[in-house]
């Protein structure tokens, strides 16, 4: 056997787990991945592969203000130095950190086709162009001034910086995202403006909450300028380092020709292929999962995104737009995972820990960076104080160089020599702080400052030299000073800070391109809502809208209206109210069920407009309508005290707790049961306390005022009540009141009847006038409307209270001419009042016109209506003089 085969020394070998040793080298690979290539790192927000990319170019001078370099010399110099691996890995970084529609602050200036949202692929590296950006200075100045640590290459024939000195929270700013293993990072992007003012406050105030840096941040920006649906996603993100923001696609409505509409977006979420979007909701169309689409096509251009979907004549665009939502990526999420390296260490960060950790490592790169500057400027100063000495003793440093016969015997000579101070003590003052070659009346040169003076130049020696050497060394000396001052005062570094972070603010920073609007599917984010009142209206067809009450002009008693809403032919509204838009409403259904929506999320819609179906709004079962609209109190806290009276127009009552109400699914729940055979609908729910009374009115002029507590409270949902009122032949209730009650007897309400302050002829005073004035204070009026335009108002006083159950009393005279009774409420004369007819003409009208007259009389012309119209809803509107006046002025004529 021969020596190259022997067998190795026995005692060289060492048996060893497979186990421990694929375990350590499989954490080893591990550990490679997530801190050397696919996290980034929290100061500077990059990964090694961008960190090099930058910083290459940076060392070949391709800079923001020099030409551009082709993509392959970048390429492969990053590949050469510092990045041995594969050159189309580097030109994907280096091409992504080109696109607008990736970073939102591009750090490379690219020049050629580098991709497209589509997305396609950038062109080969030899046909592109690249230079750094001008941001990114903001990422690599101060290099060369000792602010990072740099480490050998993967040969150690270069060195690399380990971080780049960021001026600004690239990781934010930019996101971040990148698989390692067992763990991932997914950061969104961020604005520039918004995450310096950040860091700003978190200078201002380390004991910043995450709260009140979100009114800062309220959430991503990202650079396809999508819409960010709330900021419950982001809000978690911020605070646990994980959420999902919902994004949506920006969208508008086109007139087309022949009346129909077409969908157009304008702007995609983030990292959504814009050809896969089209085919996706061309395929949901196809598969009909999208109906009512009869065309899509891609308009994009240079000009930004659009893709334009054609409805169908029949298709309404909010029905379509909710089916895109739901079965597209037209509306997606971004999975936010904020993990990044954090003292060598891969950490979950919330939006805080980010920013402090950014702030600290500027914190650290001034620190050294002054440090570096003061060392320059020490050095600096050293050398001109020996420049200083040779121009004054110039005579004599001329001798002694001449005499020497070397320039090392020179240099000698000079360092041997005692140098007078007397005439320097000017200069030597200025930079005493740092000098110790200085002894008594005597100077020595050191060897640093010999060879500068023997590599003088001759030009120096006159007198416009040596001042300029004295200026140079007078600023030298004020910004050692400065220096000092910044190392020995954190006040003093923090404002060096701010005015970094503020410049950068100044010079970068652009608007927001992401709007944050209102959450949807369940999502509520109600602080973005801005607080409104709003009429809202329904038809009998079922649709709803909501108009901003400053929409419509208050107009004289008589007026004629205005058009108010375009109704289908045998569409008319039939009931109105005005309300908030926070205001969460009840929908009472003709099946007896309820559901629950806020006011703003009702579909807003000008005076003329008709608004949408409610069956679009909420989850009806077929035949299922929506009855009665209940606004309920903003304040939850109040509802412990409230009850929900239920009325129909058969007669029937039922009172049941609030609190039967306080939780309703997004499907609904049961409110009131009706028998199968019965011909009985809803006709009024309304909310009152048990120190109430309620005031049923019906169509043939009748009414009945009795107490809350005359009805029992049921515990049952599905109960069917109690008899409210008994009613003759074919007439029904149409109206469900709450009166309030004044503490009077019946006898003390007649006397104040008799001299009751309204009326225009009184027969004396009242006797107590300290009731006259409680119950004047707390008088109600009832106004009773009909269909003919006619009303009345009078005073709640002329209600007298009975048992629940009986047949009640005049309401209103001469049903006749009047025609039926469409509504009777509680009002006042400070009131407003809105009628509305069946051929959809509306009119405002002061009641401040209308005096008040006796229970059964007949009543006055409110409203001019034609032969064939009817009014056929009524209700008041509660509002200041100020808003009515504004309201009237802002409002367009009829």
């Amino acid at each position: 056997m021969t020596d190259e085969t022997a067998l190795a020394d026995p005692s060289d070998i060492s048996p060893i787990s497979i186990v421990e040793e694929m375990k350590a080298s499989y954490l080893d690979y591990a550990m490679s991945v997530i801190v050397a290539r696919a996290l980034p790192d929290v100061r500077d927000g990059l990964k090694p592969v961008h960190r090099r990319i930058l910083f290459s170019a940076h060392e070949s001078g391709f800079q923001h203000n020099k030409p551009y370099r082709k993509s392959a010399r970048i390429v492969g110099d990053v590949i050469g130095k510092y990045h041995p691996h594969g050159d189309s890995a580097i030109y994907d970084a280096l091409a992504r950190m080109t696109q607008d529609w990736s970073m939102r602050v591009p750090l490379i200036d690219g020049q050629g086709n580098f991709g497209s949202m589509d997305p396609d692929p950038p062109a080969a590296m030899r046909y592109t162009e690249a230079r750094l950006a001008k941001v990114t200075t903001a990422l690599l100045d101060d290099l060369d001034k000792d602010t990072v640590d740099f480490q050998p290459n993967y040969d150690a024939s270069e060195s690399e910086p380990q971080v780049l000195p960021a001026r600004f929270p690239n990781l934010l700013v930019n996101g971040a995202g990148g698989i390692a293993v067992g763990m991932a990072t997914n950061i969104p992007p961020h604005n520039l403006g918004e995450v310096i003012r950040a860091c700003l406050a978190y200078i201002e105030n380390p004991g910043i909450t995450i709260d009140e840096l979100i009114q800062i941040v309220p959430g991503p920006d990202f650079p396809t300028a999508p819409l960010i649906l709330g900021q419950s996603g982001a809000r978690s993100a911020y605070h646990t380092g994980r959420g999902s923001i919902m994004m949506r696609s920006r969208h508008k409505i086109e007139e087309g020709r022949g009346d129909r509409q077409s969908i157009v977006l304008t702007a995609i979420p983030y990292q959504v292929g814009k050809n896969g979007l089209v085919e996706k909701i061309a395929e949901a169309a196809k598969d009909k999962r999208i109906e009512g689409i009869s065309d899509i096509r891609d308009e994009s251009n240079r000009e930004g995104v659009r893709i334009v979907m054609d409805l169908k004549r029949d298709a309404t665009p909010e029905v379509v737009l909710n089916q895109l939502w739901r079965n597209t990526p037209a509306q997606s999420s971004f999975p936010a995972n904020m993990l990044a390296i954090r003292g060598g260490r891969p950490e979950l960060l919330n939006i805080r820990d980010i920013i402090e950790a950014f702030v600290r490592f500027r914190e650290e790169v001034i620190t050294r960076r002054t440090k570096y500057e003061l060392n320059k400027a020490r050095d600096r100063a050293h050398i001109l104080l020996g420049l200083v000495i040779a121009v004054t003793n110039l005579d004599e440093v001329v001798r002694i160089i001449r005499g020497s016969a070397s320039p090392a015997e020179a240099r000698e000579t000079l360092l041997a020599r005692d140098w007078p101070v007397a005439e320097i003590a000017p200069y030597l003052k200025l930079v005493e702080a740092i000098e110790t070659e200085a002894s008594g009346d005597t100077y020595r040169l050191s060897d640093t400052q010999v060879r500068a003076i023997l590599d003088l130049r001759l030009h120096r020696l006159t007198a416009l030299g040596r001042d300029e050497i004295g200026s140079e060394l007078a600023e030298l000396a004020a910004a050692i000073a400065e220096y000092l001052a910044i190392l020995g005062d954190r006040v003093k570094l923090y404002a060096v800070m701010r005015e970094e972070f503020e410049a950068i603010e100044r010079d970068f920073a652009t608007p927001r391109l992401s709007e944050i609007t209102a959450a949807a599917d369940g999502i509520e984010d109600e602080d973005l809502i801005e607080r409104e009142e709003m009429v809202v209206t329904v038809t009998v067809q079922g649709y709803i809208k909501r108009t901003p009450l400053e929409s419509f002009r208050a107009q004289a008693r008589g007026g004629k209206g205005r058009s108010g809403m375009a109704t289908k032919d045998e569409d008319a509204i039939t009931e109105l109210f005005v309300t908030s838009t926070h205001t969460p409403v009840l929908f009472f259904s003709t099946a007896g069920k309820v559901y629950r929506l806020k006011v703003w999320r009702l579909p807003e819609g000008g005076p003329a407009t008709r608004g949408r179906p409610m069956v679009n709004l909420l989850p009806l079962s077929p035949g299922e309508t929506i009855q009665t609209v209940l606004p309920l109190p903003e304040d939850e806290d109040s509802w412990k005290d409230l009850h929900v009276m239920f009325a129909t127009a058969n007669g029937t009552v039922r009172r049941n707790s609030m609190d039967a109400f306080a939780n309703i699914p997004s499907n609904g729940k049961i409110a009131m049961r009706f028998d199968d055979d019965s011909d009985d609908r809803l006709i009024g729910v309304a909310l009152l306390t048990e120190e109430d009374d309620v005031l049923l009115a019906t169509r043939q002029g009748k009414a009945i005022r009795f107490q809350a507590t005359d009805v029992r409270e049921f515990q049952s949902r599905t109960s069917t009540g109690v008899r409210g009122m008994t009613l003759k032949g074919d007439d029904e209730v149409i109206s469900l009141s709450i009166l309030h009650r004044s503490g009077a007897d019946q006898d003390q309400r007649e006397e104040y009847l008799r001299f009751a302050p309204w009326k225009p002829e009184k027969e004396g005073e009242m006797q107590d006038q300290d009731m006259f004035a409680l119950m004047k204070e707390r008088e109600q009026f009832i106004l009773t409307v009909c269909a003919n335009g006619y009303g009345k108002l009078s005073s709640a006083y002329e209600y007298r209270r009975t048992g629940r159950g009986g047949q009640g009393i005049t309401n209103i005279d001469n049903i006749g001419r009047n025609g039926p009774v469409v509504a009777s409420f509680p009002a006042t004369q400070a009131d407003q009042l809105m009628l509305v007819t069946d051929q959809a003409k509306l009119i405002r009208m002061g009641l401040d016109s209308l005096r008040v007259i006796g229970r059964s009389s007949a009543g006055v012309r409110l409203f001019n209506v034609s032969d064939d119209e009817h009014v056929v809803s009524a209700a008041k509107i509660e509002e200041s003089d100020e808003a009515e006046d504004a309201a009237e002025a802002a409002a367009p004529e009829a």
